[in-house]
């Protein structure tokens, strides 16, 4: 059984990965969180975008850890902000990882902006990174709306304003495994599965 590192304290996408690996039908993987390894001291988040980010994260975990690891970097793209808040979503109202706050300030710098101009897209950047020093860097997006109130109770951070194209409910709205097959996060986690079969020797 090859361990897996994903460099995330963050339980929903721990079982993200792990609810993909079983639908691509991947065994020989043991996915394990920063929670389950020898704490060591995570470099911050200073790349001007996602793919540096992500990539910075899984070697600083390759080398204090020796597993091969996988770190993701995402945020949310609004049209409106000229792209804005980007790599900054998760301290776009100063404070790091305060959904609500990062929530009301995107909606007030909304607030004159029509509803045909609220588009935006959920962005993240994938990096597999291996002990050998193989590295494998993939993105995915996903593109909708941003709505004025919020709706919804799943997810985490700006799934509550955002309704997909094409769909109607917002991302909070969204069954897990519904989300995973449509979502940013997801589409670069499955554009990693080709080298996570071979990580699996599968």
């Amino acid at each position: 059984m090859t361990r897996l590192l994903l460099a995330s304290r963050n339980q929903k996408k721990l079982g993200e990965l792990r609810r993909i690996l079983e639908a691509e039908g991947i065994s020989g993987i043991e996915v394990v969180g920063l929670n389950e390894v020898e704490e060591f001291p995570e470099a911050p988040e200073t790349a001007p975008d996602f793919e540096g980010n992500a990539v910075a994260k899984a070697r600083d975990a390759v080398a204090a850890t020796g597993l091969p690891a996988i770190a993701d970097d995402s945020g949310l793209a609004v049209d409106a902000l000229n792209g804005m808040p980007g790599v900054l979503s998760a301290r776009w109202s100063g404070r790091h990882g305060d959904d609500e706050a990062n929530l009301d300030l995107v909606l007030g710098q909304l607030t004159d902006t029509p509803d045909e101009r609220r588009g935006a897209a959920f962005v993240c950047a994938a990096a597999l990174v291996l002990p050998d020093g193989g590295e494998t860097v993939v993105r995915g997006e996903w593109r909708g709306t941003l709505i004025r109130e919020r709706r919804g109770t799943n997810g985490f951070g700006y799934d509550p304003i955002f309704v997909p194209d094409g769909g109607a409910r917002t991302s909070a709205e969204l069954p897990p495994a519904e989300k995973d097959a449509s979502s940013h996060r997801g589409r670069a986690l499955r554009a990693l599965v080709p080298d996570l079969r071979k990580l699996a020797g599968s």
